[in-house]
């Protein structure tokens, strides 16, 4: 579409920074890519082409941005940080594709975004490069809209990622490890160094692709208790499943029923929370709603 030099160079960064009087924002935990290639290959892992929409979180000065625009239909990319308006007005002035909307990505109504920007949308894929103390929120926020998303490809804290994919019975697993995969095929997709960041953060990141299941791994009862009972069982890591979820019960006099679900399963009560599988939670999840606990948890 255009011939003009890439943003994410070292010295054209630089010069976009020095023209603006900017410098990354720690609150907002900014680092800026001077590296077009993972810019590039991120693109690919979302398989971006003419018929993609894609909504970016957080566009920053335009780097990635301007290499999604390249290949996709149309770019929506939501930026906080008001400073960053005339910037992207500037450094993405080329791409007709590309609307940038100044709002909190968390604060966002889907339900009118896409009224008003998705009626003829195919194939929607979420592409971010996500702040690290605000990683978690967004993906849950997404993930829990009303936005019909194919796949996301997410850039975050290596660690985090590490999260995201864990399997049971591993230091990496948890409560948040269940709620993507309940939703999502995860996948990391290659490791992005420190070095490629102005400023460089003190961690590696990662390049996730989180692609959407047309159904959960696991069928269950009660969404909301599944949860609940997930959250309840890594509260301490350390203490077993009975202890953890026997302390989130609201009625102490209800302990006899938690001992009827248990029995119910083929869940040990003296296991750990993290040695439990997805089926293994909807399994015990089941099994409370039927011994009539539905309620009884906070």
């Amino acid at each position: 579409m255009t011939n003009q030099q890439d943003i994410a160079t070292p010295s054209h960064t630089n010069e976009i920074l020095n023209k603006y009087n900017l410098s990354a924002k720690k609150s907002l935990g900014q680092n800026f890519i001077i590296d077009t290639n993972i810019l590039r290959n991120i693109v690919k892992t979302a398989a971006v082409d003419e018929k993609t929409t894609v909504i970016e979180v957080g566009p920053g000065i335009g780097a990635l941005t301007e290499q999604i625009a390249k290949e996709a239909k149309e770019v929506f990319a939501f930026e906080i940080d008001d400073r960053l308006l005339s910037v992207l007005d500037d450094t993405l002035s080329p791409y007709d594709n590309v609307t940038i909307l100044h709002q909190d990505i968390l604060k966002v109504d889907f339900e009118s975004f896409k009224e008003q920007y998705l009626e003829d949308t195919t194939r929607l894929v979420v592409i971010a490069n996500l702040p690290y103390y605000i990683t978690t929120p967004i993906i849950m926020h997404l993930i829990e809209s009303s936005l019909e998303v194919d796949e996301m490809v997410l850039m975050m804290q290596k660690e985090v990622a590490s999260r995201l994919e864990a399997k049971p019975s591993t230091k990496a697993y948890g409560s948040l490890s269940i709620a993507i995969q309940y939703y999502m095929d995860v996948e990391v997709a290659f490791t992005v160094p420190r070095t490629v960041f102005m400023p460089q953060p003190n961690v590696d990141s990662a390049i996730i692709r989180l692609k959407t299941l047309k159904e959960p791994p696991v069928q269950v009862k009660n969404e909301p208790l599944f949860f609940k009972i997930v959250r309840a069982s890594f509260v301490q890591r350390r203490k077993t499943i009975w202890n953890n979820l026997k302390k989130a019960l609201d009625d102490k006099q209800k302990e006899q029923e938690l001992k009827e679900a248990f029995q119910k399963t083929n869940v040990d009560s003296s296991r750990r929370g993290e040695s439990l599988t997805i089926e293994e939670f909807g399994q015990l999840a089941d099994a409370l709603v039927t011994c009539n606990l539905t309620d009884y948890f906070l």
